[in-house]
């Protein structure tokens, strides 16, 4: 039987195994400086840190280890977002629901802020344009802000809600993990491998809401037209989503966001729903 870290681990894998899913990569997609291996590296590396997680670590000292992990390999970046979502959720496993990670999330301290922010000196994240009054907050400061984040009291909650409106998994932290559980519960009722599932859930996502990496490196109605293209393609059938998929790799338009909830819905299915392999 599978432990909770064992889970999160292959939900990495099979999140970047399924195919296609448009503007990521996947097992039949690349980017020039961003590979498949790198993501297969990123998921093995994380490991550390989803042990820690599971073994009743702090959210943010076990989100730290996780991303250090991580980024031991040449392609940079590769779950930095699929992490924050699953190391609550890994030390959520004995009550994982919406209430049960939830209480994980609202019981993070100041502290937890703290290792979120250091975590940003191992990987370049693209955080978009911040306000004006968050400057002080900027995670590209990485542990620079530190002394800011101890001085005004926040929590690691307290930052998610924050960043809630422009960023879709901060938007899961606080409000239960919505999309998560219930993409978790279209994976498990579905048929088939599982990372055939996993990229038509993808592809399900991305229909329905747009995703907040492509609003931030490419704007509100750019993430707005991938979104309309996803509902047609899905409308489409096979070979309009292979096109898309094709055409999202090919201009640069990154559904990330939506990559990172179907690997913390993966997780849930896994681990919860006991999905098998």
């Amino acid at each position: 039987m599978r432990t909770p870290a064992q889970n999160a681990e292959l939900a990495l894998l099979l999140e970047v195994a399924g195919t296609p899913k448009p503007g990521n990569v996947d097992r039949e997609r690349e980017y020039p400086d961003l590979r498949f291996e790198h993501f297969l590296a990123g998921a093995v590396g994380a490991r550390d840190g989803l042990d820690a997680a599971a073994d009743g670590a702090a959210v943010g000292e076990a989100f730290e280890r996780a991303v250090d992990g991580m980024s031991d390999q040449r392609g940079g970046n590769t779950q930095f977002g699929a992490l924050l979502l699953l190391v609550p959720l890994v030390r959520a496993a004995d009550d994982l629901t919406p209430e049960g990670a939830t209480a994980v999330v609202e019981d993070t301290t100041v502290e937890d802020a703290a290792d979120f922010y250091r975590a940003f000196d191992h990987v370049d994240v693209d955080a978009g344009d911040l306000p004006e009054d968050a400057e002080a907050l900027d995670v590209r400061r990485g542990s620079d802000a530190v002394p800011d984040i101890r001085e005004r009291g926040l929590t690691l909650y307290d930052v998610m809600t924050e960043s809630a409106d422009r960023d879709g998994v901060a938007r899961e932290w606080v409000g239960g993990f919505e999309r998560t559980f219930r993409a978790a519960d279209r994976i498990a009722a579905g048929d088939g491998p599982l990372p055939g599932r996993a990229a038509d859930t993808f592809l399900w996502l991305l229909s329905r809401r747009p995703d907040t990496f492509v609003a931030k490196q490419h704007g509100p109605e750019a993430a707005r037209s991938v979104m309309v293209r996803a509902q047609e393609a899905r409308e489409g059938g096979p070979d309009l989503v292979a096109a898309f998929a094709d055409s999202l790799v090919e201009s640069g338009v990154n559904p990330g966001t939506t990559a990172d909830l179907v690997a913390g819905a993966l997780f849930v299915a896994l681990e919860r729903d006991g999905v098998a392999v």
